[in-house]
């Protein structure tokens, strides 16, 4: 009787130790909640969507690339499935049980997200000074370096102005894209259970019912 207590309990602290790792934002005292974060869903994946002049602080290398776009949508993923142009059930059983590592997908938008993917379901909430420092720390980490400390790009995205890059980690059953989003919003100070969100259903839900408004900073 005990088996599936066990079972979640080794599924929890596996999930949580996959990388990349969580990073929690330093305690404040007085958050303002000024910084907007977005994720959208696709279907069976959830991309974040955050500002490009933030991230490009911790990853130069994207502006190198990118110019001055305003957002960039980023999702992490298996290296093979997800830079596929035709999935094979051969892929997706690679992916879930034997992956060759992960890579990052990184969208330049040079519009609001709401007109860059209308039509498609976003969820938007905003962040303290530290819990968007804590989220640019954890995105900087999934990316991996080469010798030079230089980012690795693999090539054009699926769509729009976008690149492949090699990423931190590898994907499994227990290390999803949509639990790497998951991640990226609890490093930004989201109580949510990466372990537990393997849809990107799951976690528009979650952040459909914890989002916070944007506060307006008044200068005198």
């Amino acid at each position: 009787m005990r088996m599936p207590a066990v079972i979640l309990v080794a599924f929890v602290v596996v999930g949580c130790s996959a990388s990349p790792y969580v990073i929690k934002p330093k305690p404040e005292r007085n958050p303002v909640h000024s910084h907007p974060v977005f994720v959208v869903s696709h279907g069976w994946h959830a991309g974040l969507i955050v500002s490009a002049i933030d991230v490009n602080q911790a990853v130069p290398d994207l502006q190198s690339r990118f110019g001055n776009a305003a957002f960039y949508e980023i999702g992490w993923g298996d290296k093979s499935f997800y830079q596929a142009q035709d999935i094979t059930i051969g892929l997706t059983l690679e992916a879930m049980f034997c992956s060759e590592g992960a890579v990052l997908h990184v969208v330049a938008m040079d519009d609001i997200p709401e007109r860059y993917f209308a039509g498609e379901p976003i969820i938007s909430t905003c962040l303290s000074g530290n819990e968007q420092a804590a989220l640019r720390a954890f995105i900087a980490s999934s990316f991996a370096k080469d010798a030079s400390g230089q980012v690795v790009a693999l090539g054009p995205g699926i769509y729009g102005n976008s690149e492949f890059y090699e990423g931190v980690g590898r994907y499994s059953l227990l290390n999803t894209c949509n639990m790497w989003t998951a991640k990226a919003l609890r490093s930004a100070g989201l109580d949510i259970h990466p372990t537990s969100k393997l849809t990107a259903g799951s976690v528009m839900n979650y952040l459909g019912g914890h989002r916070r408004s944007c506060s307006t900073i008044v200068s005198n």
